[in-house]
């Protein structure tokens, strides 16, 4: 697996190849995810799309280096502002289309606010902590404790109970009872927010915040049935879904470029 060194320690990345005049597709996991985790939905979307696209394991998870920062409510701010445009600028990226899994999509939204992206697909989104997300963590660490979790994750991961333990002690953790991003969101790109309705993790009230709180073209899709995972569940619908979003809003955007 290619590594790229970073400020903070080795990346563990693949890069698929795609038209390289067309914004690269950028995925971001979440918090119990890693490269190896999306399966082969990155490889899927590129196709459909066109798109180059990079996938890659955050510190701490998958075999990319140790997370080398305490694990704070701030943790998704960190990524999104600091550690992604250094990986980004690093492989020569530039305003790329994220692709954001649950955390991953939250880092989606904060870095779109800071930097130019050509647009944001988010699926699983949180926006705030919500009792529906205590719920869902803490049958999660029942599920880790009884053992098949954790072998899933071991599968992917050099260091399944590190990443276990950081993310659902954060989550957990009474400084993050009031943790939301809900006001700091300045998001003008267009955004495609993906969520099952039978999401173990988060109500359709986060969606509804992601709504509220971006100024650009908005568009969801809830796919019915489906839990926290659309694009292992239902990839065709959400492969289709996000090929079409691209394609009417790189084609809007172009023809703004060409009437200037």
């Amino acid at each position: 697996m290619p590594v790229i060194d970073m400020s903070n320690g080795p990346v563990e990345h693949v890069l698929i190849d795609g038209d390289p005049d067309l914004a690269p597709l950028v995925f971001l996991h979440g918090g119990l995810g890693c490269l190896a985790a999306w399966g082969p939905f990155p490889a899927r979307l590129a196709e459909a799309t066109g798109r180059r696209a990079l996938v890659y394991s955050r510190h701490g998870s998958g075999g990319s280096g140790p997370d080398p920062l305490p694990r704070t409510p701030r943790y998704m701010h960190e990524h999104a502002l600091t550690v992604l445009p250094e990986l980004l600028d690093a492989l020569g990226l530039h305003r790329p289309v994220l692709v954001g899994h649950s955390d991953g999509a939250s880092i989606a939204l904060l870095h779109a606010c800071a930097h130019p992206v050509e647009a944001v697909v988010g699926m699983g989104p949180h926006m705030y902590f919500e009792d529906a997300n205590r719920v869902g963590i803490e049958n999660a660490r029942a599920a880790y404790e009884a053992g098949p979790l954790a072998r899933r994750m071991a599968m992917v991961h050099a260091d399944p109970q590190g990443v276990f333990d950081r993310w659902s002690d954060v989550w957990l953790s009474p400084a993050f009872r009031d943790w939301s991003i809900e006001d700091e969101l300045d998001v003008t790109a267009p955004v495609l927010m993906i969520q099952g309705d039978a999401d173990e993790y988060g109500s359709l009230a986060q969606v509804d915040a992601v709504e509220r709180a971006v100024g650009g073209p908005f568009r969801r899709l809830v796919p019915e049935g489906c839990d926290h995972y659309p694009h292992l569940v239902c990839p065709d619908l959400v492969t289709e879904t996000v090929r079409g979003f691209l394609a009417e809003h790189t084609a809007h955007a172009r023809s703004q470029e060409a009437a200037r």
